[in-house]
């Protein structure tokens, strides 16, 4: 949670960083441009009152403006522009001087003219309507049929004769690949850079040449473009100041942007110019670090849940270890191991005091298992006498009932004697002889008496057994 709040509110800081980074970058690209358009200005200011002195002098032009062309690096070009029919005999007439590539070392070298491209001056818009409003300032980029050689910006400042007429304009060049280079110079980025627009959406400031030959950002060819780079260039165009995301060949980029508003100071001409200028970023050059710390946040945050998950299971593991041991110790006592000995730390939180209880648990479960081990003991000799008893009783009762077979199979023969004998006298009652009978009586005495003696031997060993019984018992 700490982790997730620090990086809520870096991304926060860093982001709001990267923005004021990105709009102090467009104020001084702005100044910077500003500076280059002031020098300009300043320079052409330096030949003005005095070319006031010298309208009578129409040579003498030439000589102001390629004066003006060498005192600053910045112009391209110069013309001084009359009214026809200012000079007696011209109808009109134009001190054109520019810088012109020589062919055979390359250095620049200064050219004299007295036209500008195919048309008149007096058709062209740098000229028209300074002269016809008396406007000062600077005019959206000329390019195409409007231009010679490449496209230009130029500063316009009109100029009238001691009655207060209107009679010229002052219209210094400057190239836009240079004014470009000098700005590009200093980059915003990495792989960033700065743009400055025109009113009508024509590249002033760009690092593609190509598209500074455009007319306007919206006829851009060669490739096409994303539907959020026009609505980028059309917030710019808007006259407002802000940020805008667009895509661009697969990419996220950023433009931050706002009105050119040249700096007011006294002396300085007071011409509006409807341009925008802005700074453009990839999105990893302005968020880069902001993203690199999300993803050192999101690894700083997974490596310390796993080194927190280690750590914590190792700790949990070492401090769980002597209840491991006691339930290991109790997986044994529970399969009969009652003596086994018990890790033994001495501890006094509440895994040394589980200890201590486990211990007196296995103390009283060894008294209970002592005793019953002893109680099973003592039945066991108990069951071995009573089995032994038993064996004794079933032996006596076995002889007994074998005393008493033998007894009863002795008693079959007198039984049988003593029944033949009544037989005979119950049937011979009448015709049997006085000795016959006598003589059966005494068989039936005699065997009588035999019954009687097998009964008492019978009744004497009841007797006895029934006595031992008792003396057991």
């Amino acid at each position: 949670m700490t982790l997730g709040v620090l990086v809520y509110f870096s991304h926060k800081v860093l982001r709001e960083e990267g923005v004021r980074n990105a709009e102090q970058t467009l104020e001084g690209t702005m100044q910077h441009i500003d500076n280059i358009l002031l020098s300009v200005e300043q320079a052409t200011g330096n030949i003005y009152y005095d070319l006031l002195q010298h309208l009578d002098e129409p040579e003498r032009m030439y000589t102001y403006s390629r004066d003006l062309v060498l005192s600053n690096p910045y112009i391209d070009g110069c013309a001084i522009c009359f009214k026809p029919g200012y000079y007696p005999g011209k109808d009109l007439f134009m001190a054109y001087v520019h810088h012109k590539k020589a062919a055979a070392n390359g250095a620049l070298d200064l050219t004299t003219s007295d036209t500008f491209t195919h048309r008149t001056y007096t058709e062209q818009r740098w000229y028209t309507k300074p002269m016809e409003t008396g406007w000062i300032g600077w005019i959206d980029p000329l390019k195409g049929e409007e231009t010679e050689r490449e496209p230009l910006v130029s500063f316009c400042l009109p100029f009238s004769d001691k009655t207060g007429e209107r009679i010229g304009v002052i219209a210094v060049d400057v190239a836009i690949s240079q004014l470009s280079n000098f700005i590009l110079a200093a980059k915003p980025s990495k792989n960033g850079y700065s743009i400055l627009l025109g009113h009508n959406g024509s590249y002033i400031v760009h690092p593609d040449k190509e598209k500074l030959m455009s007319p306007t950002i919206f006829g851009q060819t060669g490739r096409k473009a994303d539907p959020t780079e026009f609505a980028a260039a059309k917030a710019m165009l808007a006259g407002g100041s802000g940020r805008k995301e667009f895509r661009r060949d697969g990419d996220n980029w950023w433009v931050f942007y706002k009105p050119f508003a040249p700096i007011k100071w006294e002396g300085r001409s007071s011409g509006e110019v409807a341009w925008s200028v802005g700074v453009v970023y990839p999105e990893d050059d302005i968020f880069g670090l902001y993203n690199k710390l999300l993803y050192l946040a999101l690894a700083i945050a997974v490596v310390s849940i796993l080194l927190f998950s280690l750590l914590s299971n190792w700790i949990i593991r070492k401090q769980m270890k002597p209840v491991s041991n006691l339930a290991k110790s109790a997986q044994h006592i529970t399969e009969g191991n009652y003596n086994e000995a018990l890790p033994y730390e001495d501890r006094s939180d509440e895994i040394g005091l589980l200890q201590n209880r486990f211990k007196q648990m296995q103390r009283s479960l060894q008294g209970q298992v002592s005793e019953l081990e002893d109680e099973t003991k003592r039945l066991q000799q108990q069951d071995a006498m009573l089995q032994m008893e038993y064996d004794k009783a079933l032996e006596t009762d076995k002889m007994k009932t074998s005393f008493q077979r033998y007894i009863i199979r002795q008693m079959d023969e007198p039984a049988n004697s003593i029944d033949s004998s009544v037989t005979t006298l119950c049937n011979n009652y009448y015709d049997i002889n006085k000795e016959e009978a006598g003589k059966q009586v005494g068989n039936i005495q005699r065997k009588s008496q035999l019954l009687v003696d097998l009964l008492d031997h019978m009744a004497h060993f009841t007797e006895n057994e029934t006595g031992k019984e008792g003396s057991h018992e």
